[in-house]
């Protein structure tokens, strides 16, 4: 069974339906005119929107660049650079040798080589 709230819903489609054709030919102009001017004030943020990004967008790429373009260059003092230049020699004779490089049977005696240099290092000392 229908409730009274479905019957008064059906009801009123029927009237609203049975209305809108016998609309005079002014009023629907005039309904049509108010429909797209709706239309079209739902669609303006948006366009306001994208009308800063943009010149917003054309800013931060030219900030970017700018900030690239002047970012202030490391400095090197004559005797920092030598100092740096002694020191990367130093370090690659620290390291160990390349595997390629050095005779196979030196890894044969790797005891006997720790051995000898934590003897000889203590012997220095003395």
């Amino acid at each position: 069974m229908t409730s009274p709230d479905e019957h008064f819903e059906q009801r009123a489609r029927e009237l609203w339906r049975e209305a809108a054709q016998h609309v005079d030919p002014a009023t629907a102009g005039r309904l049509r005119a108010a429909r797209r001017q709706a239309l079209e004030a739902a669609h303006a943020p948006t366009h306001r929107a994208a009308r800063w990004l943009i010149p917003t967008g054309a800013f931060a790429a030219i900030a970017l660049a700018a900030m690239m373009v002047w970012q202030p260059l490391p400095t090197q003092h004559p005797t920092t650079a030598m100092h740096a230049a002694g020191s990367a020699d130093d370090l690659d004779n620290e390291l160990p040798p390349d595997a390629d490089k050095t005779d196979p049977n030196l890894y044969q005696n790797l005891d006997f080589y720790g051995w000898l240099a934590s003897t000889s290092s203590h012997t220095a000392a003395r």
